[in-house]
């Protein structure tokens, strides 16, 4: 591995423990539930999940997971 490469994986290691960094605007991600697979959408800062508690609800243990592990990195999410 060349010395250039070293410096990149060492830069990465540090800013991925900065989490302040990073500042999501939109993504789609499969949350593996006790029962089955959910898919969870990030758009104009808000959540939506595929599973019926989250259409009766607007929130869902998928989406408050969520939350809390990308706590501080969402840009302007809006919590109920």
């Amino acid at each position: 591995m060349d010395y250039g490469m070293i410096g990149k994986i060492e830069k990465a290691k540090r800013y991925a423990q900065e989490k302040g960094r990073f500042h999501f605007s939109d993504f789609t991600i499969t949350v593996s539930g006790e029962n089955n697979p959910h898919t969870v959408h990030y758009a104009n800062q808000t959540f939506i999940c595929d599973c019926d508690f989250f259409k009766t609800r607007g929130r869902c243990s998928h989406t408050m997971a969520l939350e809390i592990l990308l706590e501080g990195m969402l840009n302007g999410h809006k919590e109920d």
